[in-house]
């Protein structure tokens, strides 16, 4: 599940750098066809633009409210997947132990290596865990968040307006923003490393490279969406991974 939690974080990332010169230049309305532009994309747009409205047409207040406002709504799912995760921690000696049993047999013989897979299934139904439960809440996640980056891209009137020091629709001429984007990238990540084996760690260090980049060239706007992101999985993340680990820690000394 590892494997796939990686490639879902390098392909996500990806899919948002990459796709935003293609749509930088194609605003959003409510007659834009297509069912993605039109029931996922134009929804965020309009919500984007009620809650500006709402506070005085400040929409980078309103970018930062409906992020949270998003990732609020996403928090169950996130839960669910913590939840899966913390279960496959778990059971990870158990498993640990079948991989040895099986290491050297396996890769000589199939039918040890289907034994090994009978046993690791039995072990989760003993235990009432789903492998492929933490991956499910994560793909439910990415359309609505690619909706909203796409969101801040297409609506016109963000790159119209200022927001603190910095114009939204042009980099941030300090670079201070895409700093920022990347050091909290940077923080997040490293909070959950203890999830990722020693190959996948790399992703620590490409993430925030990739946000600062990608920041220093795109709107202001997008590295505010990121930075206000990032703060609320930060806070997420020392509540939902960092208390529990201390939990068990504390647990395991008792």
């Amino acid at each position: 599940m590892k494997k796939y939690m990686f490639l879902f974080m390098i392909v996500s990332l990806t899919l948002f750098l990459t796709a935003c010169g293609a749509v930088e230049k194609v605003p959003i309305t409510a007659e834009t066809q297509g069912f993605w532009n039109h029931f996922f994309v134009f929804p965020m747009s309009w919500l984007l633009i009620y809650v500006a409205e709402l506070f005085n047409g400040s929409y980078g207040l309103s970018i930062v409210l409906v992020t949270v406002f998003v990732r609020l709504c996403l928090l169950p799912l996130t839960l669910k997947q913590q939840k899966s995760t913390r279960a496959m921690q778990a059971l990870r000696p158990e498993m640990e132990q079948l991989q040895k049993k099986y290491k050297e047999a396996s890769k000589k013989d199939p039918k040890k290596q289907q034994e090994m897979q009978q046993e690791l299934f039995a072990l989760y139904k003993s235990n009432g865990v789903n492998p492929m439960a933490g991956c499910l809440p994560m793909f439910v996640q990415l359309p609505v968040l690619m909706a909203f980056y796409f969101a801040i891209m297409r609506t016109e009137q963000i790159a119209l307006h200022n927001f603190l020091w910095f114009d939204l629709g042009n980099p941030d001429p300090f670079y201070l923003l895409p700093l920022v984007a990347g050091m909290t990238t940077f923080i997040q990540v490293k909070m959950t490393s203890a999830q990722l084996n020693d190959q996948m760690k790399m992703i620590i260090y490409i993430m925030p490279i990739m946000i600062i980049v990608a920041g220093v060239t795109l709107p202001a706007a997008l590295s505010l969406y990121w930075v206000v992101g990032n703060v609320f999985m930060i806070i997420q993340t020392y509540f939902l991974v960092t208390k529990f680990e201390q939990q068990t820690v504390q647990v395991s000394k008792t």
